[in-house]
């Protein structure tokens, strides 16, 4: 992980890569519980989940 995040951030940087394709699932952070199983279980073709308060 540590060799390869300066040069990710940097390419997320320039525009290179966009992150938020991973994104998958956004959900309120009080179902953060859920947001872990859906992961965990893979359920609805999960990648990520992202919790927002």
């Amino acid at each position: 992980m540590q060799r390869y995040m300066k040069p990710l951030l940097q390419r997320i940087e320039r525009g290179e890569i966009d992150p938020t394709r991973i994104i998958t699932h956004t959900l309120p952070l009080d179902e953060a519980e859920r947001g872990f199983e859906i992961f965990k279980n893979k359920q609805d073709d999960c990648e990520k989940v992202v919790l927002k308060p």
